[in-house]
């Protein structure tokens, strides 16, 4: 079937789904007879709304505590899910079952579906411990509970019909050189790292659909600024967790233009090394991206060079690479970050899609500091321990 058919075709499906699913209400705020039958049956442990809040820590699905397992339909899956969530629908378990065969057996898993009357969750805990899973657990308020009180992740499927019918306001929440390179057509800027200012460009009306996205499921931006709004009372919040890079894997047209060559001025820069021997990004402030993964991969990154991982401790416990240094930039003032900063060095920022490393950068070249021999790395970076894996992201110029 032609993809572009079968896309519209799929984006119809969603539609209708949606106005489906909306007319569901969920009243309801213990478990039901039936479904508190099964959790006793199988000895599941119950948790509550505070105690998945803890556990999905920052959103992202690199500084989760638990794995949060959606039970329902992929359809219910795609419209509307827990952030960080991975989905294992009751009816097609064993087909859906592989997205945790990398997940260890003692690791703390919380299942849940469609609220208090919903089956689907103690059915798919107990299959999860038949499997050797030995931590499972049982949110019953589930999705609808969740909805309530806190904000929900889509698909690209779902954003993709948003902003084909004009019906959500989209949100990029990466720096502002990135949107301009890139973003999702209709999309406007609003970086986290400039929250507080602009927070005059969202909507007056606090029941409009909100979505906000960044630089894919380990970016932490989009997430911060949607429990910012959620402590603002808006009403219906949502992050698209996969971001720009799910967006152009399922081919979607993005904003950027496209250049046959770069100006000679641009070549000289790209081609440029700093003092110490770094090769120079085309765009101001960035390593090479390329040249970095290279030394990184074969193990030759060079002594002068010290990489700083900007992300949080926890995020850095998970994985980070190979020789790097934990800073958490987003908590230091400019000049406390600059003291942090091995001396003598060539600094080169890294976090896990880019956006992170870019804030401290310009953190630092904003306070007009000596950062003749800092750079960023922009790159998605996702790493289990130093086995990483590292794409990196096309320059602006």
């Amino acid at each position: 079937m032609n993809m572009r058919f079968k896309s519209l075709i799929l984006s119809a499906l969603f539609l209708a789904s949606i106005q489906s699913f909306s007319s569901e209400v969920e009243n309801i705020s213990a478990p039901t007879e039936a479904v508190l039958a099964l959790i006793n049956k199988y000895e599941l442990e119950q948790v509550d709304f505070n105690y998945v809040k803890k556990a999905i820590n920052l959103g992202t699905r690199n500084s989760v505590n638990a794995v949060l397992i959606d039970a329902r339909p992929e359809i219910k899956y795609q419209n509307g899910t827990i952030p960080s969530s991975l989905n294992i629908p009751d009816t097609k378990f064993e087909e859906y079952y592989s997205v945790l065969k990398d997940i260890p057996f003692q690791k703390e898993l919380i299942v849940y579906c469609g609220g208090y009357n919903c089956t689907k969750s103690p059915i798919v805990a107990q299959k999860l411990k038949d499997k050797g899973y030995t931590n499972v657990k049982i949110y019953s308020g589930g999705e609808p509970e969740w909805k309530k009180l806190s904000y929900l992740e889509i698909d690209t499927l779902a954003i993709k019909v948003y902003q084909e019918k004009n019906s959500a306001f989209i949100v990029d929440a990466r720096p502002y050189s990135k949107f301009l390179q890139e973003t999702i057509p209709g999309a406007i800027s609003i970086p986290d790292t400039s929250l507080t200012k602009l927070l005059g460009r969202f909507p007056i009306n606090k029941s409009e659909k909100i979505v906000i996205f960044c630089g894919g499921y380990n970016c932490e931006k989009s997430h911060i600024i949607a429990n910012k709004l959620i402590s603002l009372d808006y009403e219906d919040v949502m992050v698209f967790a996969g971001g720009l890079p799910s967006w152009k894997e399922r081919g979607l047209k993005t904003t950027a233009a496209s250049y046959a060559e770069k100006d000679d001025e641009v070549a000289i820069v790209k081609d440029s090394f700093s003092k110490n021997g770094l090769k120079r990004g085309s765009d101001e402030g960035s390593v090479d991206g390329e040249w970095l993964k290279k030394q990184i991969l074969e193990n030759k990154v060079p002594s002068y060079i010290q990489i700083v991982d900007v992300t949080t401790p926890a995020e850095f416990k998970n994985g980070h690479l190979k020789g790097a240094i934990n800073i958490e930039a987003s908590k230091l003032t400019a000049k406390e970050l600059l003291e942090k900063l091995p001396k003598n060095k060539t600094i080169v920022f890294n976090c896990t899609a880019g956006g992170r490393s870019i804030d401290a950068w310009s953190k630092l070249n904003d306070e007009k500091l000596d950062i003749s021999e800092i750079y960023y790395f922009d790159a998605n970076i996702s790493c289990k321990d130093n086995n990483c894996k590292i794409d990196v992201n096309e320059p602006l110029l």
